[in-house]
């Protein structure tokens, strides 16, 4: 099954923009979506079978993720794959097939969307006669260019180097031995690849030192907000299933949110004031993506460690999306590797996103299969702002307690509190009475409640 592009047209599939006349042109690449009918030992011996996804959404996600860096995908196809070969993975007929359209489309690149091993990688290669990524070398490049902090860089960068470790193959036969010691006495000295290796292994062991740096100062950060004791509420879900369209959304900033896979790399922090005055930092991080390599999960583990802290979940699903099962679990499936049980409702909040984007009758059908659980998701539009309001009360609630009903007299001496009254609660009535106090009937959270009775209490010298 194949779908060919416009060999002379820059594609940047449903995700990105077609570029200009003027833009440099983009590396034309080829998209091979395997589809294997038989898994492998590693999904066999796995004691939680995975939900399938469909061949259109995995082409799809493959077209995006290639599209997310600029490439031209001048050819794609979706590969049914019944016997898996050691050598190449693909067939040999398929893969003189595929050498044929990278040599007529003049393709530089070829993307095989499913994790290949060292020696199937340089095979391709030689049969192809052009540069091969796999899913996870892709998903590498990606993270590389978006990544703009120095934590990221780093964090990015150790990822490679941890990738390209276990791809140094033996193709240095010229240097296959060279001399080591001094004068006639030394013996045969370390391999090339020994020696690569090793390279690698210092610039590996530098950079987690760096790294481990960035996290102590993580760790300070979030032990100084913890002495301001504001609750940290972190948005998680599959790329582009709109985080930063939502944090946008409820802050006011300016993250860049593109309908783009990995549109947004470096984690971000705001505070937010939610509707009875909580004040919470909210943090925006990394999409998930089925398939994530575990050694890019490691490196980002302190970026992550945002959400294994965090009070609060949100688990934003894009709704719209036909995979939406599947990709909810793969975000379970990391969330998991990171300590944090999607299961429990009393910290992970389920959030449905795009609902704008649905037909009348999948939205009232979606809602009302969500409505018969436990804790039913809350659906929203991130674009639209619909169900904002409920998400807020929802999230305020579960930080700060439910809403209590309370009357407060202030004296003339307390007058200094009405203003963060108002700001804190809901102001029902006032009564401005003849003696200068001021008595106001209002609805506050359960800790607003009570710093309320704190700072009267203060104020009282009680």
């Amino acid at each position: 099954m194949a779908r060919d592009k416009d060999a002379d047209r820059s594609v940047r599939g449903k995700q990105g923009h077609q570029l200009g006349p003027e833009a440099k042109d983009p590396t034309r690449a080829v998209v091979i979506v395997p589809v294997l009918t038989r898994q492998l030992r590693g999904d066999e011996e796995s004691s939680r079978p995975r939900l399938s996804r469909s061949a259109d959404a995995r082409h799809d996600e493959a077209v995006g993720l290639a599209s997310a860096i600029d490439l031209n995908p001048v050819h794609t196809a979706v590969v049914t794959v019944a016997d898996p070969r050691p050598a190449t993975l693909l067939g040999s007929g398929k893969v003189a097939e595929f050498a044929d359209i990278v040599k007529e489309r003049k393709a530089e690149l070829v993307i095989v969307d499913h994790p290949l091993t060292p020696v199937q990688q340089r095979n391709l290669e030689k049969e192809l006669n052009a540069k091969v990524l796999d899913r996870t070398g892709l998903i590498l490049e990606i993270f590389g260019e978006r990544a703009r902090t120095k934590e990221g860089t780093l964090q990015v960068e150790l990822a490679h180097l941890n990738y390209q470790k276990g791809r140094l193959v033996r193709s240095w036969t010229h240097l296959e031995r060279q001399r080591g010691g001094a004068g006639f006495l030394g013996g045969p000295g370390e391999t090339q690849i020994e020696s690569d290796r090793r390279i690698l292994q210092d610039k590996i062991t530098k950079l987690k030192h760096e790294l481990e740096t960035v996290r102590r100062t993580r760790d300070l950060h979030r032990a100084k907000r913890k002495k301001v004791p504001f609750p940290v509420v972190a948005i998680v879900g599959y790329t582009n299933a709109g985080k930063s369209t939502l944090f946008n959304r409820l802050t006011g900033a300016g993250v860049l949110a593109e309908d783009m896979l990995f549109a947004t790399l470096d984690p971000t922090l705001r505070r937010v004031r939610l509707p009875h005055g909580t004040p919470i930092i909210l943090s925006d991080t990394v999409g998930f993506i089925s398939d994530l390599p575990t050694h890019l999960v490691a490196a980002f583990r302190a970026t992550l460690e945002e959400v294994v802290e965090a009070d609060l979940v949100l688990h934003l699903r894009d709704i719209s999306d036909p995979d939406t099962a599947a990709q909810a679990e793969d975000v379970e499936r990391i969330l998991g590797d990171l300590g944090v049980d999607a299961a429990d409702t009393t910290r992970v909040i389920e959030v449905w996103n795009k609902i704008d984007l649905l037909d009348e009758g999948n939205r009232e059908r979606l809602l009302a299969e969500g409505a018969s659980g436990k804790s039913p998701p809350i659906a929203i539009s991130a674009v639209t702002g619909e169900g904002l309001d409920t998400l807020k009360a929802l999230i305020e609630t579960r930080v700060s307690g439910e809403l209590e009903t309370m009357t407060v007299t202030l004296s003339p001496a307390q007058l200094g509190h009405v203003d963060w009254l108002y700001r804190n609660g809901d102001v029902v009535s006032r009564t401005d009475n003849e003696d200068g106090s001021v008595t106001l009937s209002l609805t506050a959270t359960h800790s607003a409640k009570q710093e309320i009775e704190n700072r009267l209490r203060r104020k009282n010298g009680g």
